[in-house]
């Protein structure tokens, strides 16, 4: 059912685009509604390209500072959209690709995509570990038992007798300070 209803949307796109340019080919003459739809695709495509080079640098910044980019990802792919609506002749497909590609429509559609699509879709592939299983208090309980790697019993309680790390409290957060740790070249690291 929803590919047939898919189906029909992207079939009525090219079907109102070819109305439209009719009725504004029959106010406007056949040559003007040409070199409309031409400078449309033409301007877009210029915009398009603008973006895409602010997306891939703010996509490097993210990555340069150790954030994931998931925003310049998402902006990516609807420029990629945009271009390809810009690209096809047609009133209605490049009012579309302006759309995604000024910024100013483009954010509230990527945000619409990200919390109806995206994560939806994330969410039933992980069982809801992307958005609401995710586990804020350390390990959960079982996966570390007396036979454990460090001998430590886990967030039961227990001693943390052969662990690396402090226990705050049997509460399973375990905190290991980095700064603590000295690495000698040799392959021996020490405490």
């Amino acid at each position: 059912m929803r590919t047939r209803t898919l189906m029909a949307l992207l079939l009525l796109i090219p079907l109102s685009d070819a109305l439209l340019l009719v009725v504004v080919a029959q106010y406007i003459d056949l040559v003007p509604t040409v070199a409309l739809v031409v400078l449309t695709g033409l301007v877009g495509m210029l915009i398009v390209r603008a973006e895409g080079r602010h997306t891939l640098r703010s996509l490097q910044s993210k990555f340069a500072g150790g954030d994931l980019p998931t925003n310049e990802v998402m902006d990516g792919g609807l420029l990629i959209a945009a271009g390809a609506f810009l690209l096809t002749p047609g009133l209605v497909t490049d009012t579309i690709g302006f759309l995604l590609a000024i910024p100013v429509t483009r954010y509230p559609i990527r945000e619409v995509l990200k919390r109806f699509v995206v994560k939806p879709y994330l969410d039933k592939r992980a069982d809801g570990f992307v958005t609401g299983n995710v586990w804020t208090t350390g390990f959960p309980q079982g996966d570390f038992g007396p036979g454990g790697p460090g001998g430590s019993p886990g967030p039961s309680g227990g001693s943390n007798s052969g662990g690396s790390g402090n226990s705050s409290g049997g509460d399973g957060v375990y905190d290991a300070d980095p700064d603590s740790y000295r690495f000698d070249g040799d392959g021996n690291d020490s405490k």
